[in-house]
């Protein structure tokens, strides 16, 4: 039996937490997987896997073994892919995580326009407003808005994506337009629940930053569903420039001091710094960094 392939099985078990997913993605069966994980242990005279009817997490020995052979896998799926393809004849699945508005609005257009460049490329996406971990859930790259919290990744700055901070006409006619961004303080606002600090929005003031405490009854952590929430009236919102773009348009929505914007958030795609990035993955990166489409302030 091919070590590879017992590695390979161990692995895709691992990040998947199940036996069924790392069959499909091995194209193998599930009895199959089980048995190459198993000759693996037998090899090794270590248990890798905790298995139960409903479960399956790493032993301490199976999390070192994971972290050892995982650079080794891709090292070979890399070695192969510069071997058998050029450049122009990518081939193999990229696991891609994004946050739900932005991949849909954003996003997905681009990742169409790359697979028609690319037919033997497959595309698996993700999309979440949880911040996953990228090591332990088998993503190859993220694409992250705002604050980056983790510097254990490597990140390229994709482009930048303006906070824009609006509410509807009908919300401003019935409880009265904010002259100045600390009158902010005195309004209905929707708190993020994904910043660190959701109460305090911070603006550009006469050259300097001014932190405004805001209030309120509503928490989101999606910002288009905080759009939304905004465009029917119930509060004021603040939110990339992507989710509000067309609502400003249509008149839903009507920007506060715009000429208070700060500096705008960095859209960023992250990628485990351990990780030999292969072919694939860094011809998608170049990709969206040189999509102007991607992060351009449409509002």
């Amino acid at each position: 039996m091919d070590k590879i392939d017992r590695m390979r099985a161990f692995a895709l078990v691992a990040q998947n937490a199940s036996f069924t997913i790392a069959a499909q993605r091995m194209g193998r069966s599930a009895r199959l997987v089980s048995k190459y994980v198993a000759d693996l242990e037998g090899a090794l005279g270590v248990q890798l896997l905790n298995r139960t009817t409903r479960s399956v997490s790493l032993t301490d020995a199976g999390a070192t073994y994971l972290s050892l052979c995982a650079p080794l896998l891709e090292g070979f799926d890399e070695l192969e892919e510069r071997v058998r393809n050029e450049q122009a004849s990518l081939r193999g699945a990229i696991h891609i995580s994004a946050p739900t508005g932005f991949g849909s609005v954003r996003l997905a257009p681009s990742l169409a326009r790359f697979a028609e460049k690319h037919p033997h490329v497959e595309l698996d996406l993700r999309f979440s407003d949880r911040r996953v971990s990228i090591v332990e859930e088998g993503i190859d790259l993220a694409i992250r808005i705002g604050p980056l919290r983790d510097s254990s990744l490597k990140l390229r700055q994709l482009g930048r994506m303006p906070l824009v901070v609006c509410a509807s006409p009908e919300y401003l006619q019935r409880v009265g337009r904010p002259e100045r961004p600390s009158d902010l303080s005195a309004h209905e606002c929707i708190l993020d629940g994904n910043m660190t600090e959701p109460t305090v929005w911070r603006f550009a003031v006469d050259g300097q930053e001014e932190a405004v405490q805001v209030n309120g009854r509503f928490r989101m952590n999606a910002p288009a569903g905080s759009a939304r929430l905004a465009a029917a009236g119930a509060a004021i919102a603040r939110c990339p420039a992507y989710t509000v773009s067309e609502a400003l348009k249509s008149g839903d929505l009507v920007e506060l001091f715009p000429r208070n914007r700060v500096a705008p958030y960095v859209v960023a795609a992250l990628f485990p710094q351990n990780r030999r990035l292969t072919t694939r993955v860094r011809a998608l990166i170049d990709h969206l960094a040189g999509d102007a489409a991607l992060c351009t302030d449409a509002a």
